[in-house]
């Protein structure tokens, strides 16, 4: 019994051998019908990891070369070259720090000098420009403070009656609702 055993063993061990050498033999023909693309195939999946990891670089080196900018402008404003330096490598940020240093100048050709580069700065811009011509103009983002500056500016005319007007579409869980209550008493005679 036990050389029978050893005979059927031997002949599952052989089984199973001629069967990974089978499948080595289909992946050998299979490698070699399909060995061009393959090749093309790695080639890309290279290509695109050294691609993507090369941006990866590249973006992060602009990025800390426009956090150093940023950082060199607040210690030292006037300094050309940092300026020069955020705006080629990080417009975005430049258009910020342009608006913010021209809201802080108050001056109306600087602020028309700032990149509009989203739609967010370009309604900012924009009403920070009417505030400064004092004609408050309908803005996305501060609308509610439109309507108090325009109150504020009927109540100056004498129009308080319009001025109440205007305050009472302040809606009451805004921010800015406790500013037009004390603009509407200032209205009463």
């Amino acid at each position: 019994m036990d050389l029978k055993e050893g005979l059927k063993e031997v002949k599952q061990e052989l089984s199973s051998d001629e069967k990974l050498l089978e499948q080595a033999f289909h992946l050998e023909r299979f490698v070699k019908k399909y060995k061009k693309p393959l090749i093309t195939l790695a080639a890309v999946v290279i290509v695109a990891l050294v691609g993507y990891n090369a941006n990866n670089y590249i973006q992060n080196s602009k990025l800390a070369k426009a956090n150093s900018a940023l950082l060199s402008l607040e210690k030292n404003p006037t300094d050309k070259e940092a300026l020069l330096q955020l705006k080629d490598n990080n417009p975005k940020l430049y258009a910020l720090y342009s608006y913010s240093t021209a809201v802080n100048s108050a001056a109306e050709n600087s602020l028309q000098n700032v990149p509009k580069e989203s739609k967010f700065l370009k309604d900012v811009i924009n009403y920070h420009l009417s505030v400064l011509k004092k004609e408050p103009k309908d803005s996305i983002y501060y609308k509610n403070i439109v309507l108090i500056e325009q109150a504020y500016l009927l109540i100056q005319k004498g129009k308080k009656e319009d001025a109440k007007k205007l305050l009472t579409k302040v809606p009451k869980n805004s921010q800015v609702a406790a500013v037009a209550r004390l603009l509407e008493h200032y209205t009463i005679k």
